[in-house]
């Protein structure tokens, strides 16, 4: 209980509530673990259930014939599906699959209705919420339309180091581990060309990589770079 309590108060959408609100909240999530490669749901699934992760990560994609479009990466802490709280019959607009052991607690559409009723402020941070994420998915449209492979590259991994960035000695580690061919698919490219330009910011000092995990080592100045 006090593990999932936790993490509420650092979800968004819940941080209005009092501990006593939390607490009323936290038992009507339900818990489900997965091994690494599990599909949560596929898009076009129904959606009625909101996630948050206790502990693992997991890949938002969609398929564009037969192309992986990665359109999130997302960690212990943090949530999605909120979508599906705010009304039924909607159907899931991209697939999520672990990248490594996770485990869930997850909140049904109608239990969460029913408590809502009870806390109507919760309808109007979710609504904010739900525009936050919104205002994101439009910022990486923006990108994919506007800026070259190098610079959305660039953009990704600032990204990356802003949601899962670790302070360290050598610099801000992201803290997820990567391929060239997931940061491809994050940035609409082709492998080879982010292997490129990660060699060109490593041999700049800009980063270092150790087995799959990027260090930012100086994060002021690939941020001057993109353009």
């Amino acid at each position: 209980m006090k593990t999932i309590i936790s993490l509420l108060q650092n979800v968004p959408l819940f941080q209005q509530l009092t501990e006593d609100d939390l607490e009323g909240l936290a038992p009507l999530f339900t818990e489900k673990k997965l091994k690494k490669g599990s599909i949560l749901f596929f898009e076009g699934d129904d959606g009625g259930e909101f996630f948050l992760i206790k502990s693992g990560v997991v890949k938002i994609y969609r398929l564009d014939e037969s192309k992986e479009i990665i359109l999130a990466l997302f960690r212990d802490g943090d949530f999605f599906g909120e979508m599906s709280l705010i009304g039924s019959g909607h159907t899931r607009s991209a697939t999520v699959e672990t990248l490594e052991p996770c485990t869930f607690y997850i909140l049904n559409h109608a239990v969460f209705g029913q408590y809502m009723e009870k806390s109507p402020k919760l309808l109007l941070k979710l609504l904010e919420t739900t525009m936050g994420r919104l205002r994101q998915a439009n910022e990486q449209i923006y990108d994919l339309t506007f800026l070259g492979v190098r610079s959305r590259i660039m953009k990704t991994i600032i990204r990356l180091s802003e949601q899962h960035g670790v302070p360290t000695a050598d610099g801000l580690l992201i803290n997820v581990k990567l391929t060239h061919q997931q940061i491809a698919n994050m940035v609409g490219t082709v492998r080879e060309s982010v292997t490129k330009v990660l060699q060109e910011l490593l041999d700049d000092g800009l980063i270092q990589t150790d087995k799959k995990l990027i260090t930012l080592r100086n994060v002021d100045a690939i941020k001057e770079e993109i353009r």
